[in-house]
């Protein structure tokens, strides 16, 4: 009879028991729900890039624009050895579908040549940021890097008084203020001048006066239009220490999430006074447009 006055308490006691167990375990779940909304938090990828291989560097000059740029091809009687100067040398890289370079070394009576070819093809991991965007920040960096001296037809020059025999644009590169009024009014002329030296290198070369590194001003390093998205052009002289001086001309594109460099380079064998910076310049974007062509075509 005492063992069944104690039933009905052990009853009551397992039912608490198992009602606290089923209470405590709902709670546990619900505060390990996720938090409302995340489902619908993440954001639409950026577009990738419109490019997503590279060209083979060494094949992508062809014969005719490297006996252009390397006239000393020609004039290798050996068959086997003028094969092998158009074949070029590989650029050692590690990753071939992000970038590849080719490059070229040939000897003439005349001077020593070089090109050199850099494909760079830019890939964002950061979802939030198209290929294209870094593209342009890394062409942007590359951009400032050159240095490129400021527009002879900036506003900076052009709130010169005319007639005062003050500073034209120098290559200083101080960006002006923009506080400063511009002139009242500029010659149409003078405008047109600006205009087609822009757009045509070397145009009317004959009245234009030495630069600060031996380039005629309409010749100096600038921005390029109509060559890919956006793109500008080096010109360097080496320090006159010697009585050979050596030109290096580089002009660089960028066309989607692609970047191009085209160096080239030329030392006379003699002392034959500097390369010609208009012969170089227009080579060097010539070849610059073929490849832009080839990425479009």
């Amino acid at each position: 009879m005492q063992r069944k006055a104690y039933v009905p308490g052990t009853a009551v006691l397992l039912a608490a028991l198992l009602a606290g167990c089923t209470g405590g375990s709902g709670g546990g779940d619900t505060a390990t729900d996720p938090k409302p909304g995340d489902a619908g938090a993440t954001t639409p990828a950026a577009q990738p890039g419109k490019y997503r291989t590279l060209p083979e560097a060494c094949a992508a000059v062809s014969h005719d624009s490297l006996d252009s740029l390397l006239p000393g091809i020609r004039q290798i009687t050996d068959q086997e050895q003028r094969d092998t100067a158009y074949e070029g040398e590989a650029t050692l890289t590690y990753d071939t579908d992000r970038r590849v370079g080719c490059g070229w070394k040939v000897e003439s009576t005349d001077a020593t040549d070089h090109l050199s070819v850099d494909f760079e093809r830019v890939v964002s991991y950061d979802n939030s940021i198209s290929d294209d965007t870094r593209a342009q920040g890394i062409y942007a960096t590359k951009e400032a890097a050159a240095d490129l001296p400021e527009p002879a037809g900036s506003a900076t020059s052009s709130a010169t008084p005319s007639g005062s025999g003050g500073e034209s644009g120098d290559g200083s590169g101080n960006g002006g203020d923009s506080s400063t009024p511009s002139a009242p009014s500029t010659s149409p002329s003078s405008s047109a001048s600006t205009s087609a030296s822009t757009s045509a290198p070397g145009a009317g070369g004959g009245a234009a006066s030495p630069g600060t590194s031996g380039t005629p001003t309409d010749l100096q390093p600038r921005e390029l239009g109509s060559l890919g998205d956006e793109a500008f052009l080096d010109d360097k002289l080496s320090p006159a220490s010697s009585t050979v001086q050596q030109r290096t001309v580089t002009v660089v594109f960028r066309t989607s999430n692609v970047i191009v460099t085209v160096e080239y380079a030329e030392q006379p064998t003699a002392s034959a006074g500097a390369p010609d910076s208009k012969e170089m310049q227009d080579k060097a974007r010539n070849l610059a447009q073929k490849l832009v062509d080839r990425f479009n075509g």
